[in-house]
């Protein structure tokens, strides 16, 4: 079965498997309006299809997603409102969803992007793929949750470091950091994950529902407080002119040139 959508590919590749493809390859798969939408709608579609038993989320082309498209960035928009509402849509269903959701990172996951993958349940990352919180090269703070998941992985002091430096991080050191569960050859990444999604539908339903609200519910809360705090940062953020200028470097391709204002 496939669902049309504009910005997601949306198929049922086995029994009881959903496959989820970010579809902007031209932009890298970064997130506007209508992607947030798309990805939303499709969750949920998963989440309330009891034929489903686990979902597969990863990008078409040669990222996974690059993370919010700048150029699409509407400055009317509240940022607080669009982290709390559109991105906090399907970022929630993901978490919430009583099935499984394995991210097949099949190429560069920044910003946002970063934060879709590690808020999935499993990961699979490609040998050529990396991570990256992406953020501070424009002035920003991470969001969507990042500064929760990635303290929680990898510990206060790394986690900072990763993202005021905005350092790439590649499968090895992902799979060391337990960013990600496994790393696949580079090509390989979906067949990976849609082989791992195929072997646990053949797992209880209902005891993986419940074991992952289990652990969900363990710190829940502290996530969703970590994601409302940061969209209030974010709102500062990208009132200065030192993002203003980290976007305008970003389509001139220089280094940006902050100022602290």
């Amino acid at each position: 079965m496939t669902a049309d959508y504009e910005t997601v590919n949306y198929e049922t590749p086995h029994d009881g498997v959903a496959l989820v493809v970010l579809n902007r390859p031209d932009r890298l798969n970064a997130f506007n309006a209508a992607l947030r939408r798309d990805l939303a709608d499709a969750m949920r579609r998963i989440s309330a299809d009891d034929a489903i038993r686990v979902a597969v989320v990863t990008g078409e082309g040669r990222a996974f997603c690059a993370g919010a498209d700048v150029s699409a960035v509407n400055e009317a928009s509240n940022v607080e409102d669009v982290l709390n509402t559109e991105y906090g849509a399907f970022l929630g269903v993901i978490q919430t969803m009583p099935k499984p959701v394995i991210a097949a990172i099949n190429g560069p996951a920044a910003g946002i992007g970063m934060t879709t993958a590690l808020t999935c349940d499993l990961r699979v990352m490609g040998a050529d793929a990396y991570l990256m919180s992406a953020f501070a090269n424009i002035g920003l703070v991470p969001d969507g949750g990042l500064s929760w998941l990635l303290t929680q992985e990898v510990g206060y002091a790394r986690a900072y470091q990763l993202a005021v430096e905005a350092e790439k991080i590649d499968a090895a050191r992902a799979l060391e950091w337990g960013l990600v569960n496994r790393v696949a050859a580079a090509g390989d990444t979906l067949a990976n994950a849609l082989e791992w999604a195929k072997s646990l539908t053949e797992r209880a339903p209902i005891a993986m529902a419940l074991t992952k609200r289990a652990f969900r519910a363990a710190s829940q809360e502290g996530l969703r407080n970590a994601m409302a705090y940061e969209a209030m940062l974010q709102r500062t953020a990208i009132a200065t002119e030192d993002c203003v200028e980290g976007v305008k470097a970003l389509f001139e391709k220089r280094k940006p040139a902050f100022k602290g204002r």
